[in-house]
């Protein structure tokens, strides 16, 4: 018993020392997509139509399109995103986007600004 806790006690250190090193590797792979490219899709496929041109996200009867630009969700979570949305957006499978279509778009996503804090907003500071 005591070796089995020993063996389960290295496999957890190991686990848990060699991850970020593994989640950093995911994380570069992910952002080795083409930004041009993406929002050529992005505007093709009509992403804008609920995600807005800048990835500002919409209001929609059925509930908010969500904010994509500079999006903190990590590549393999907007991936699974795109292939099983859990709200409205429809299912883009591999036949449609293929993974490469996703890492593109993702890096476009990725190239937007994203929301400004209001202290930026002049106008809205006087």
């Amino acid at each position: 018993m005591k070796g089995f806790k020993r063996v389960a006690l290295t496999a957890l250190a190991v686990t848990v020392l060699c991850a970020p090193a593994f989640a950093t590797a995911q994380a570069q792979d992910a952002h080795q997509g083409d930004a041009a490219n993406g929002k050529r899709i992005y505007l093709r496929d009509g992403c804008f139509t609920c995600h807005g041109r800048s990835g500002q996200g919409g209001a929609y009867t059925t509930g908010p399109a969500p904010i994509l630009a500079h999006t903190a969700l990590p590549f393999e979570g907007f991936k699974a995103e795109i292939r099983s949305p859990v709200n409205d957006m429809p299912a883009y499978p591999d036949a449609v986007l293929s993974d490469k279509d996703i890492a593109d778009i993702y890096a476009f996503v990725e190239s937007l600004l994203g929301p400004r804090s209001p202290k930026d907003i002049s106008i809205l500071n006087n």
